[in-house]
């Protein structure tokens, strides 16, 4: 990247690439997107996201919890919004107010959302279904009571059933196939009772993409729509995806150090040889994994790095041997791969982790920059 950085470290976020990413996406499931921009947009902050996303054709914005919700609705977001996990005994009057969505999992959620219209707008609910996850959801042994009051609830003006669904586990394509199979009888159950959701959604970024069965009338994209890969055997770049974040900081010292030279807490690493050691001024609470120590790499001057040593509060070390680096020297610790900078996926597995965890954990400390290429 050629950009000057200003301050010790920023996250770089291209809302093009998200864009580009939802409008891909669109046309390769050929149905309706929901985008998702929990956890502040997945690190990518949650306003952005959801703007880059409608503006790519998502029609609707969906996040873990009301507060999220809400905060999207004060920030200008105007596009259908839905939130699933309530705290216990959530009333939902000022989601219902707003004209946020509420994924119903129980009999006592349904109650309190109708609880919550008023004569002139009945509350908009999706009726989550368990299907063999073992999170929330409905259970089967429920969903008969649950769809014959939310039938009655939506006759008399209480409720508005948009959509029913559920979600996937991603262990291999036949489990998530008998998932799909127990979503098509509560579907079936749902029917009998006198509900007509416009949209059915089963399907995650993995599943939208692999599996086609899945897609039902509309898809949920998190990962996959910040350009990151939700498969381990095939990257962004195998995905037609731009990876949206770059994370980076500046040279913040340089030290020529002789071999046997410790480095960082423990001294897990001690130089083989003179050499040059570079001090990155990020750390974990910045999120950058300390358990990704000895395994991380970063990009300075068109080169790659290992991480040298223990990852600290707020910096960390690289070894370059003799490459000529200087203090302001610009560091990728990951972005685009097809541009040469190290992948969001190399520290994610350093960590022992997932390319989501990365990307999600960047600290609040980190500065986001929006830019659109």
């Amino acid at each position: 990247m050629n950009e000057n950085l200003t301050g010790l470290r920023e996250a770089v976020i291209d809302v093009a690439a998200i864009t580009a990413n939802v409008r891909h996406l669109r046309r390769l499931t050929g149905t309706e997107i929901i985008a998702v921009v929990k956890a502040d947009g997945y690190g990518h902050g949650a306003v952005r996201s959801a703007r880059a996303a409608v503006d790519g054709g998502a029609s609707r914005v969906a996040v873990s919890d009301v507060t999220e919700a809400l905060a999207l609705r004060r920030a200008g977001i105007v596009a259908p919004l839905l939130a699933w996990l309530h705290a216990p005994g959530e009333t939902f009057v000022e989601a219902a107010a707003a004209g946020i969505e509420i994924g119903i999992s129980s009999f006592d959620q349904l109650v309190a959302a109708a609880a919550a219209s008023r004569p002139d707008r009945p509350t908009a609910v999706h009726l989550k279904v368990e299907t063999g996850l073992g999170r929330n959801g409905i259970p089967p042994e429920d969903q008969r009571i649950v769809f014959a009051e939310a039938a009655r609830l939506e006759r008399i003006g209480r409720l508005r059933v948009v959509g029913i669904f559920s979600h996937l586990s991603n262990t291999s394509d036949a489990d998530d196939l008998a998932a799909t199979a127990r979503f098509e009888h509560a579907l079936a159950a749902a029917a009998v009772a006198g509900l007509q959701p416009s949209l059915r959604h089963l399907a995650a970024s993995h599943a939208a993409i692999a599996l086609p069965a899945t897609r039902f009338d509309s898809v949920r994209i998190g990962i996959a729509m910040y350009g990151l890969s939700p498969f381990e055997d095939r990257s962004s770049a195998d995905l037609g995806l731009r990876p949206a974040m770059t994370l980076r900081g500046s040279v913040a010292a340089v030290r020529r150090v002789p071999a046997g030279q410790g480095v960082s807490y423990g001294y897990q690493y001690r130089t083989a040889t003179e050499t040059t050691l570079a001090l990155v001024p990020l750390g974990y609470a910045d999120g950058v994994p300390r358990n990704a120590s000895g395994g991380g790499a970063v990009r300075i001057g068109g080169a790659q790095f290992p991480v040298a040593g223990r990852i600290a509060m707020d910096q960390f070390v690289v070894d370059v041997g003799d490459h000529p680096v200087a203090v302001g020297d610009d560091v990728v610790l990951f972005g685009d791969p097809t541009l040469g900078e190290p992948a969001v996926e190399r520290w994610a597995a350093s960590a022992g982790t997932i390319n989501y965890e990365i990307v999600t954990r960047v600290g609040p400390r980190v500065p986001r920059r929006e830019v659109s290429r």
